[in-house]
């Protein structure tokens, strides 16, 4: 496993984005169909599949899926995953990220990045938490993927990534603080970044 590096002179744990208070709420909306059978939900998809959430990666892999790209952080609703879990989702894991708590930090998108133009399924393991990135994730995706991320207590969300939906997530990430416009820059142009 290989620890991100950055490509520049910015620190690795540099903050890029936070989620403001009062756009907590409306992230608590699902952004697609809930789906609580992972073989049911398969049978929707047709492209690359990114998975955000430890539980969300185990049941698309119980279900003989791996994820083209799977974030993972080692727990679920703030409460650490049973070994099991665990050792199924993390085994293989190819990069090691930190990422605050609401938050998304240079590094995590750097990986998302490298993960969305790998060839081979990447396991992006999380020192922090994960679960902002399905927004990035949407914006990146190539077209025809689907990103699918745990909703608490009620299943797994899919969204089909389609340019409505690139946009409403680029909109999203516009409300957050911080420093969208190196976001930007990172989430799009990596290639140029050295990366």
């Amino acid at each position: 496993m290989t620890r991100d590096e950055t490509a520049d002179d910015t620190p690795a744990d540099e903050q890029l984005l936070v989620l403001p208070d009062d756009l907590r709420h409306e992230l608590k909306e699902p952004l697609g169909p809930i789906e609580t059978d992972a073989e049911r939900l398969l049978e929707a998809v047709d492209g690359p599949i990114i998975a955000v959430g430890d539980v969300v990666t185990y049941h698309l892999l119980e279900a003989g899926r791996q994820p083209d790209v799977a974030l993972v952080d080692g727990r679920t609703k703030r409460e650490a995953v049973d070994a099991e879990i665990r050792e199924a989702v993390t085994a293989g894991a190819s990069l090691e990220v930190t990422n605050p708590p609401a938050e998304l930090a240079a590094p995590v998108v750097r990986a998302l990045r490298r993960a969305l133009a790998a060839d081979e399924p990447t396991t992006i393991l999380v020192d922090g938490e994960e679960d902002l990135v399905a927004l990035p994730a949407i914006v990146a995706a190539p077209d025809g993927a689907s990103v699918v991320y745990g909703q608490p207590d009620e299943g797994m969300v899919h969204v089909d990534v389609t340019d409505d939906h690139r946009q409403e997530m680029r909109d999203l990430l516009e409300r957050f603080e911080g420093d969208t416009e190196r976001f930007w820059a990172l989430l799009e142009d990596a290639e140029s970044n050295g990366e």
